[in-house]
């Protein structure tokens, strides 16, 4: 295998013939991501492709590793959603080479925007949230009866190298009093794989372009329990509301959006584990495990240094965990309490 950078991949392509030899292109690295090298191919011709290949250890301070085909399933997530969310808002393959453990897919318009840098930057925008309800609930719903699907995404092995070890696990292993209702919750996710879950629905994987909302990173898709897309997601929009307590009801407003709009776009669904109450039950137990992850796991947030907000994200995450509250409502009243504490 060959190890691309932004050196040596406009060469590579040219002489495995993805490029013409007289083509002018140029290659520039994107940062934000931890666990593969991505890389911006710009074409004379306008039609730029980002160049994505993963790498076996991640780009963390604690040692963290994962197996590199993970890229392949990341691929096949990418062609799944591409069948049932609107053109455009998933990127398309253009070249897949399995033996050397990339892929390039058309670019988003440079002109972009992050999500989570819009966040941290004070800009709130409840259409976003809706949106974004409104994708997730039809991923799930429209993947949630898909038997033709099952077996693609039934190893759950890079899902639990990236998230379930180092975030789950490793939380329990530091935390004695709510070991027990984390492994129970690893269990009950283990066994609800009822449709295909991203494993990675996060802010800093949605962009905002000229025309619309662009979702990019899938290599943690697997099928599973849409409770984990939910709290994982939810997690990272009260982390910024943390952040900004001097505007929490704006934040907060965010996460009320997104559920109206999610929980409209499954109301079809009859499955038990998609009830109203039962995912909701489930997502708060995620929820407070993956905002306490972000605080003392091993990939741990950058922008919540101070102490005394890590003690809030940790006593709402703990009281989440051992006493949840019966309504979304609820544990955004409990956050409001914890964020106004003197």
């Amino acid at each position: 295998m060959i190890d691309l950078n932004a050196e040596n991949v406009v060469s590579y392509l040219k002489s495995a013939g993805h490029l013409a030899p007289q083509e002018s292109a140029t290659a520039t690295e994107l940062s934000g991501g931890v666990s593969n090298i991505v890389m911006r191919i710009n074409r004379p011709s306008g039609d730029d492709w980002v160049i994505k290949q993963s790498r076996p250890q991640l780009r963390t301070d604690i040692p963290w590793f994962s197996r590199m085909d993970r890229i392949h399933r990341e691929a096949d997530v990418m062609r799944i959603l591409d069948r049932f969310l609107p053109t455009g808002i998933v990127p398309k393959i253009e070249i897949e080479d399995r033996d050397n453990f990339w892929f390039a897919m058309q670019a988003i318009d440079a002109n972009h925007a992050v999500w989570k840098q819009q966040l941290l930057d004070g800009q709130v925008d409840l259409s976003v949230a809706a949106k974004l309800g409104t994708y997730l609930a039809a991923i799930h719903r429209e993947t949630s009866q898909r038997a033709e699907l099952t077996e693609m995404l039934r190893d759950q092995t890079v899902f639990n190298e990236l998230r379930v070890d180092p975030f789950y696990r490793h939380l329990a292993n530091q935390f004695a009093d709510v070991r027990p209702a984390i492994e129970s919750m690893i269990e009950e996710m283990a066994a609800t794989p009822i449709c295909l879950v991203l494993g990675d629905f996060s802010p800093k994987n949605i962009l905002i372009t000229p025309t619309g909302i662009a979702l990019v990173d899938f290599e943690t898709g697997h099928r599973g329990d849409p409770a984990f897309d939910l709290g994982f997601f939810l997690s990272h929009l009260l982390l910024k509301t943390v952040l900004h307590a001097d505007r929490f009801e704006d934040y907060a407003d965010l996460t009320h959006e997104f559920w109206k709009t999610y929980l409209a776009g499954i109301q079809p669904l009859k499955a038990t584990a998609f009830a109203p109450h039962e995912l909701r039950r489930r997502t708060f137990a995620h929820l407070a495990s993956c905002m306490w992850s972000r605080i003392d796991a091993t990939s741990p947030v950058n922008y919540l240094p101070n102490e005394r907000e890590k003690n809030i994200v940790r006593n709402f995450s703990r009281q989440l965990l051992l006493s949840p509250p019966e309504t979304w409502d609820q544990a955004i009243q409990d956050l409001r309490t914890q964020t106004h504490q003197p």
